[in-house]
């Protein structure tokens, strides 16, 4: 079509989780494109299918647990089947107020992983993939053994690691080793990813104004963060459209010499704590 620099019609978008942030992925890089929504519980599924579907949105849901390798490799062919794979956004997971270091490893990490590995034969040239931690990735204090084992350790052995071990039933701790691991797979997967054209991010929110942070608010590791939020000057929780045009940044094409690194979208907590707090 004369003067179209770009035609997206056949490109699909993956998003994993429909809560507050994958929604607003969804409606930023939804448009025009098919889109493809995925999260475990089927009814949080089904209530936002419907409701972005009422928005005028090309979009189809499937009920899909992370954890579940074989669960993920068949939305990572429901998605080839649809046309051309533009980006993959991985925003499903678990906090520590709301899930046990069982989970948060299974899900955050584990489930990562499974998205990651899948996602990456399904990759074609100009394919982004971007996956949601937290700013709790960089408050880890790892051993270099153990950040390389949770860099490159195949992903269904990594719940036999020393690390997940150590730290046992502390949802708190393994809400923060699982969100690092997060950073490590997608830096030790860049290489692969380069390989086929395609480029692989993260992004690490801070407090975020969804139902998962009003769940973590009550926790004492919440009342840290926002406390932090207070201390920092930023007085406020980020909105998930903030962190969606993020996503979109590094999922589109003013992004394509950035991969396998972080990003830190936190209203600069992180640098407080490091020279204030």
């Amino acid at each position: 079509m004369a003067g179209l620099a770009f035609d997206e019609r056949g490109d699909v978008v993956v998003v994993t989780g429909a809560g507050g942030i994958g929604t607003a992925v969804a409606r930023r890089l939804g448009s025009g494109r098919t889109l493809i929504l995925a999260d475990a519980s089927r009814g949080q599924l089904d209530r936002t299918v419907a409701l972005l579907r009422g928005e005028g949105y090309a979009i189809l849901g499937m009920a899909t647990d992370v954890c579940d390798r074989a669960a993920v490799r068949k939305l990572a062919e429901a998605a080839v089947g649809e046309g051309r794979l533009a980006a993959v956004v991985h925003t499903a997971g678990v906090s520590a107020a709301t899930a046990s270091a069982r989970t948060n490893f299974a899900v955050n990490m584990v489930g990562t992983a499974h998205v990651i590995e899948e996602f990456e034969t399904a990759a074609v040239p100009g394919t982004a993939l971007v996956c949601v931690a937290s700013i709790a990735g960089h408050y880890a204090t790892l051993s270099p053994a153990d950040e390389a084992a949770l860099a490159t350790t195949p992903a269904d052995e990594l719940g036999e690691l020393d690390v997940v071990a150590t730290v046992g039933q502390d949802a708190v701790c393994a809400y923060i080793v699982s969100n690092r691991a997060v950073h490590l797979r997608v830096q030790a997967a860049a290489l692969a990813w380069n390989l086929r054209g395609a480029r692989v991010n993260t992004v690490s929110p801070g407090v975020v104004a969804t139902a998962m942070a009003e769940a973590d608010a009550g926790s004492a590791y919440g009342e840290c963060l926002h406390g932090l939020l207070d201390a920092c000057g930023a007085g406020r929780t980020a909105t998930p459209s903030e962190i969606a045009d993020v996503v979109a940044f590094l999922a589109g094409p003013q992004a394509r010499y950035i991969t396998g690194t972080d990003l830190l979208v936190d209203g600069g907590q992180a640098a407080w704590t490091r020279w204030h707090g």
